[in-house]
C-alpha cells in the first residue's frame, strides 16, 4: 500500500470519485468505504495544517491502514527512519479517557517500528487537536506544534507500509516465544479479542446454574493456544488462581511458563488417567483436549458441575482429515457436550494461505480448495531409507525443522518444517488420505506436524510413487 496525497484526495466531494481516486493512489486492491464525516475531518484537518505550513499539495499519508490479520486500523499515518506521526480523526465529542486509550493501544502496535511515535487525535465538530505526551498525558495541543512535526519529518517512506507490519511481531506462540509471552508482547486478532470477550462475559454472568463449559476450535495455526492462555492470564487478576492442563508433550518452554507465572499452574495430562486435584483453583483449562479419553472428559464435566467451576477448552478441528481417521475420542465429544458453549477460529494467522491450502490438497486430492501454485512447497522422492537420510541432511542446511513425531510439536511452531510420508499412506476412492496401519495414527500424525510450518514445507514421499504421484500432480499442475 501507497501514501496518499491528502491534499488532493480532499478536493473531491463526490463518495464514489473520491473512493476511486484513493484506491488509485493507495494502490489497494478494494474501494474503501469513506464516510461523509471522514472527508468533512481530513478537509479541516488539510485546512489547519495549510495555516500552519503554507504550501501542503506535497503531503502524504497513509490512510486507513489496517494491519493484515489483526484488524488494527489507523487513520493517517506518516513515517520515516526516525519517526512516526499518527493521526486519529474523530467527528464528534469522545471523552479524553477513551482518546487516550486508543493512541496508548497505537503506540503500542508502532512501538515495533523501533522509531519515536508524535501521537495525535482531531475531533473536527469541536475543533480540537489533542496530543499523546510521551509520558502517557493527554494534553490539548497548538497546530504549530504538529506542523513542526510534519516540516521535522523529512525523506519519508511512501510505498509498502506492509513491510513493518509483519506477523511474527504481533502473532506469536507461548510456547515458542515464552519470553515475549510474559512481557506481554504479543496481540491478539480482532477474531481472538471477540472470542475472548464472549467467554469472559459468560463467566462473569454465571451461565448454565452457576459454572460454565465452553470451548474454542480451529485448524492449526488459528492461535488457540495464544488465546487460551492469554485468558488464564486475565482471569488470574486479584488472589484467583487457575491450572492447565495440556495434553500431549510437555516441552522446556512450558516448564518455563510455569516457574515464572505463580497463579497458574501447568499440568501434563495423559489422556488415560484421571484429573488431578483441582480444588485450590477457580478455573480450568485445557489445552490440547482434542487428545483427551471420553472417560476423562467426563470426570471434567462433573467435577465442573458438582463444584460450579468453570473450565474452558481448547481443541483442534480436523475435518480436513477423513472421517475413518479420525479417532472417537476426539474434538468430536467436545463439540457433543449439552452445555457447552462453542466458539471457533476461523482466521489461519500462523500460516500462510498457501500452505494451508496444500495441506488441505494432501488430506483429500479430490477437494476444491486448490491454488494455482505453491512456491512455498518442496517435493522430493526417495525409494529407501539410505536416500530419505540424504535428503533429510541436505534440508537441515537450508533450516527445516524435521517432525517424526508431531505429538512432541504441539502448540509449537516452526518456519520451515520437513515430514516424511512412507508406504503406509495411500488415497481412497473418495480422494481421503488414509493409513494402512492403526486408524487415525500416520494420517493425524501427518496433518498435525505440517501445520507447524509457518512459511515453507518439504515433504519427502519414500518409497510410494502412487502418493508422490498424486502431490506431484496437485503442485504442477494446479491450475
Amino acid at each position: 500500500m501507497k501514501t496518499v496525497n491528502i491534499y488532493a484526495l480532499t478536493r473531491i466531494n463526490d463518495p464514489e470519485e473520491l473512493a476511486g481516486l484513493e484506491r488509485q493512489m493507495s494502490g489497494r486492491p478494494y474501494f474503501l468505504k469513506i464516510k461523509s464525516w471522514e472527508i468533512t475531518g481530513l478537509r479541516a484537518l488539510t485546512e489547519h495544517l495549510t495555516e500552519s505550513l503554507g504550501d501542503i499539495s506535497a503531503l502524504d499519508f497513509y490512510y486507513s491502514f489496517t494491519i493484515p490479520k489483526l484488524g488494527k486500523e489507523f487513520d493517517l499515518l506518516r513515517i520515516n527512519l526516525d519517526t512516526v506521526i499518527n493521526i486519529e480523526l474523530k467527528s464528534h465529542h469522545v471523552s479524553d479517557d477513551r482518546i487516550k486509550y486508543q493512541l496508548q493501544q497505537n503506540r503500542n502496535y508502532l512501538s515495533s517500528l523501533g522509531r519515536s511515535i508524535r501521537s495525535y487525535t482531531y475531533i473536527s465538530s469541536e475543533d480540537r487537536l489533542v496530543r499523546l505526551s510521551n509520558s502517557g498525558n493527554l494534553i490539548s495541543e497548538a497546530w504549530d506544534t504538529l506542523a513542526r512535526d510534519i516540516k521535522d519529518q523529512t525523506e519519508c517512506i511512501t510505498d509498502n507500509i506492509e513491510q513493518f507490519f509483519k506477523e511474527d511481531q504481533y502473532l506469536i506462540s507461548p510456547l515458542t516465544d515464552p519470553e515475549r509471552f510474559l512481557k506481554n508482547n504479543y496481540f491478539l486478532t480482532s477474531q481472538q479479542k471477540d472470542i475472548k470477550k464472549h467467554i469472559l462475559s459468560a463467566i462473569k454472568n454465571n451461565v448454565n446454574d452457576g459454572h460454565s463449559v465452553q470451548g474454542f476450535t480451529g485448524l492449526p495455526g488459528t492461535g488457540k493456544t495464544l488465546l487460551l492462555y492469554d485468558l488464564a492470564m486475565t482471569l488470574t487478576e486479584g488472589s484467583r488462581r487457575v491450572c492447565v492442563l495440556h495434553f500431549g508433550s510437555f516441552p522446556d518452554e512450558m516448564r518455563t511458563l510455569d516457574e515464572r507465572l505463580k497463579r497458574i499452574d501447568f499440568y501434563p495430562a495423559a489422556a488415560d488417567t484421571s484429573i488431578p486435584d483441582l480444588d485450590p483453583y477457580n478455573y480450568i483449562f485445557v489445552d490440547e483436549g482434542h487428545r483427551m479419553k471420553q472417560s476423562f472428559l467426563d470426570e471434567l464435566m462433573a467435577y465442573s458441575s458438582k463444584n460450579g467451576k468453570p473450565v474452558i477448552i481448547s481443541y483442534d478441528h480436523e475435518a480436513a482429515i477423513s472421517p475413518y481417521e479420525r479417532p472417537d475420542d476426539s474434538g468430536e465429544a467436545i463439540d457433543k457436550l449439552p452445555d457447552i458453549i462453542k466458539y471457533r477460529l476461523t482466521n489461519r494467522i500462523r500460516m500462510n494461505i498457501e500452505l494451508s491450502s496444500y495441506i488441505c490438497c494432501i488430506m483429500q486430492c479430490t477437494g476444491n480448495h486448490r491454488m494455482r501454485s505453491y512456491p512455498s512447497v518442496s517435493l522430493y522422492y526417495a525409494k529407501d531409507e539410505e536416500e530419505t537420510d540424504i535428503l533429510l541432511n541436505n534440508l537441515f542446511m537450508y533450516g527445516y525443522t524435521y517432525i517424526a513425531d508431531s505429538s512432541k510439536a504441539t502448540c509449537r511452531e516452526f518456519d520451515k518444517v520437513v515430514m516424511v510420508i512412507d508406504d503406509m499412506l495411500y488415497y481412497d476412492k473418495e480422494g481421503f488420505l488414509r493409513s494402512k496401519g492403526e486408524k487415525g495414527t500416520h494420517v493425524r500424525q501427518l496433518f498435525h506436524g505440517l501445520n507447524r510450518a509457518k512459511t515453507g514445507l518439504a515433504i519427502i514421499v519414500k518409497n510410494n510413487p502412487e502418493v508422490f504421484r498424486t502431490l506431484l500432480n496437485i503442485a504442477v499442475k494446479a491450475d
